[in-house]
Order: structure tokens, then sequence, then C-alpha cells
């Protein structure tokens, strides 16, 4: 998970994460740190919400961005108010991320439906799920760790999931109140939900592990730029609209991936593209490329909404930023490791996080790998002058 110039390794402190599978805090622990040593909390606006950004007319490549930002009212002491600045700019870089906006499925008669429904992104523990009846919705990630971790105290956990065949209905291995079903037919007032392998559950709660929609509220490209089923369009190698490129780009759309290199080499091929020492294809090019792209993905039966899914593309698409910008490519432990989790999480599916198998010689030719990696000091200079 770490960027290529700051590995991710535990801290000398008892009170970190040292585990394989380390929690969100430790997580944003790195983070910090990471802003720390390169001095970046010293260049971040805070507590500054960005409310518009688009062109500034009769002015092409030039951009108006206006923010408020949240001031105490010490004269009538009221609370807050917000200074609002306008700004002009060069180029503007989108990196709001793509995990705050929740897809919600859409269920016939929900509306009438007496239980309560939630997102995925708002649970936190399971302990509000005592002895009650759970639906969720999803097949991915998400739905499998917060099935489990609510089984331990809810009478039923019901998973549904749209890539689940029609008849499907069956409880999953290692417990005895976790069910897999096929997708929900309807939502009745009864509090009844039928789905369609016909049975039929009466749920306290329904839960939408349904990931999250691209949401740029702030953005106005005159409709160039859209979201169209989720499909943030037309990007050239997700990250420049090529009528508006350079000046206008967006990191960290691809999903199924591991985010941190990633964003730091699409983030490098900007800044490299921005600076002048690495040249775009023309407008036209980059555009046959796009169209050539979602071609592909027709052709091969990929709907819409998987467009920025990279899954095992990755490490490809992640080399071919690396060849943009004069970079090492992605180092072959990453690749071993990810690898690796995989199939334990596949064959190990409730034990994987804290007892991957040591044993196992992919990890531990990744391992040595990574700990070769850690020792010893990492450039992160790219380009050459």
């Amino acid at each position: 998970m770490g960027f290529k110039d700051y590995p991710f390794i535990a801290k000398n402190d008892k009170k970190r994460d040292h585990r394989r599978f380390p929690g969100h805090r430790e997580v944003l622990l790195y983070l910090q740190d990471f802003a720390s040593e390169f001095g970046i909390e010293e260049i971040v606006r805070f507590d500054t919400e960005v409310v518009h950004v688009g062109p500034v007319k009769d002015n092409i490549g030039k951009w108006i961005v206006r923010s408020k930002r949240k001031i105490r009212d010490d004269v009538r002491e009221v609370g807050f108010g917000f200074d609002v600045d306008e700004e002009i700019y060069d180029a503007v870089v989108i990196c709001n991320g793509h995990y705050t906006e929740p897809r919600i499925a859409q269920i016939p008669g929900i509306s009438s439906w007496p239980g309560k429904q939630m997102h995925s992104h708002n649970y936190r523990t399971p302990e509000g799920f005592q002895d009650q009846v759970a639906i969720l919705i999803g097949s991915s990630a998400s739905s499998f760790d917060l099935s489990r971790e609510i089984a331990g105290v809810a009478k039923e956990v019901h998973v549904t999931s749209r890539s689940v065949a029609d008849e499907t209905y069956q409880e999953q291995p290692g417990f005895d109140n976790i069910w897999l079903h096929s997708m929900i037919e309807s939502a009745h007032a009864d509090g009844s939900v039928v789905f369609r392998n016909g049975r039929v559950v009466v749920a306290d709660i329904i839960i939408h592990c349904t990931g999250y929609k691209y949401h740029f509220p702030f953005l106005d490209t005159n409709g160039i730029v859209t979201v169209d089923d989720n499909r943030v369009a037309p990007l050239y190698k997700h990250v420049f609209p090529p009528v508006l490129a350079p000046w206008l780009s967006f990191v960290g759309l691809p999903w199924k991936v591991v985010p941190f290199p990633l964003f730091e080499l699409q983030t490098k091929w900007i800044a490299g593209v921005l600076s002048g020492h690495i040249a775009l294809p023309t407008p036209e090019e980059m555009m046959e490329d796009v169209k050539a792209f979602y071609l592909t993905l027709e052709a091969s039966n990929i709907p819409k909404y998987r467009t920025h899914n990279l899954g095992v593309g990755q490490f490809e698409y992640d080399n071919w930023l690396a060849s943009q910008c004069g970079c090492p490519g992605i180092e072959e432990w990453r690749e071993q490791m990810y690898d690796a989790a995989g199939k334990s999480k596949l064959l190990r599916p409730e034990i994987y996080r804290d007892e991957l198998d040591d044993d196992d010689d992919l990890v531990l030719e990744a391992y040595a790998d990574f700990k070769k990696y850690t020792s010893k000091s990492q450039s992160s200079s790219c380009f050459s002058q």
C-alpha cells in the first residue's frame, strides 16, 4: 500500500498497529506521517470547501475556483461564518475521491417498507444489530466483511447480489446464520422482503454495500466531462479529458486497485505534463484512444459502470504510467504480495488477514523483497533535466 518513496512499514511504537492488514486508524496515521515528512500540511488550505470550478469566460486555458473557508465570527460570537475566495488558476487537478457519495440499490416497494436502511459507508460497529435480521446488498469486500462481523450478534444475515444466479439460496460455510441469495425482487409494507429465488424474509434492516458514485457537484465543464452510469468521460487513461488537457485532470478514479502507488504515478504523470517534461498526444489522438477503449469494454460485455474498474489490469496500467514518467515500474514484490493475499482470501476467507500463511513460498519471496526495499533509500525523482 505504501507510496514508492515512503514505505508503509510498522512503526516502533506499541500503540501502532503492526498487523500485515492494519486497521483504518493505522492507514490514517501513515498518511499523516507522510504529510508531516514532506511538509504537505503547509500547502493545504484546511476547513475549505470548493464550491465551483469552471473555465474563465473568454480566457481559454484559465480556471476560476471559488471556495468558502470556515471562520469564527468573533464579533458576534454566534459560531462560524465563511470567508469566500475567488481565484484564477492555469490548471486544476480533481482529487476529491469517490468514497463519500453512496450508490443505493433500487428496490420495488421500498418506500412502503417499514424497516431501517443504511449504507456501508455509515457502518461502524456490529453492536447495534443485536438479535436483528439484516439484509446486505452486494457481494464485494464491504459486504463480505460486514456480514461476518454482524453475524456475531445478529439473529440472521442475508446477503443478496445482482451477480448471483436467480435460484441461489445457500448457507455460508462456517456460519449457521448467514445465507446467500439472488437479488431482491420486492419489499413490502408488512416488513417482508422477497428474493428472486422465491424466499421471503421479514427483516429489520437493509444495508446497501453497493459502492459509491463519482460526484463532482462543484465542477462545470460546459458539458464536456460527464458522469453517465458511473463512467467519467471522456478521459484519456482515466486522467485527462482530451479537449481540456492538460489544464484539467483527475486523480484516483480507478477502483479495485492498490490505491496509493497508483495515485502516486498518476500525479507524477500529471506533474510531468504540466511542467513540460512530458508531451501528451494531440486531443484528436487521445479521443481516438478513449473511443477504442470504450469499444473494447463493450466488445467484452463489460458494463459502463465498470469503466474505471482495473482489477488485475492495474499493474499494467501502473507500469504504463511509470514509463511515461521515466520512473521504475511497480516492484515485483507488490504484485506477488497482491496475488498471494488474493489467493489466501479465497482459501481462508475468515482468517487470512491475521494468519496469512508465511510458509507460502510466494509470500516469503515477496516479503523478502519488501524488506530489501524498505532497508535502502529510495529516490522519487523521475524527470531528467
